[in-house]
């Protein structure tokens, strides 16, 4: 019962075959693993920028606000100042 040189090589490389095969079987299982905890975070992240979005956009509302209300202030206190210099200009013209 002599084995062949040849024989014993391609036991050999059926061995490493099927162990190279399980090594993939079990990396692939453990990167499924790892993707859907990903998943999760992502998920996570989505949620949470979803609030910070929506404490943005009542911040950016508020400031719209602002402006418009500090807007026709100006606009009004413009107004009363431009009606008391054209009563002063009118009354140096009339003396």
């Amino acid at each position: 019962m002599t084995i062949e040189l040849n024989d014993l090589l391609l036991v050999i490389l059926y061995i490493s075959l099927i162990v190279l095969v399980i090594v993939l079987i079990v990396l692939g299982i453990k990167l499924i693993k790892t993707l859907k905890k990903l998943n999760v975070v992502i998920d996570d992240v989505n949620n949470k920028m979803e609030k910070l979005d929506g404490a943005f956009s009542l911040i950016d509302t508020t400031s719209n606000i602002a402006t418009s209300i500090s807007s026709k202030i100006l606009s009004i206190i413009s107004s009363i100042l431009d009606v008391f210099t054209k009563n002063k200009k009118g009354t140096d013209i009339d003396e």
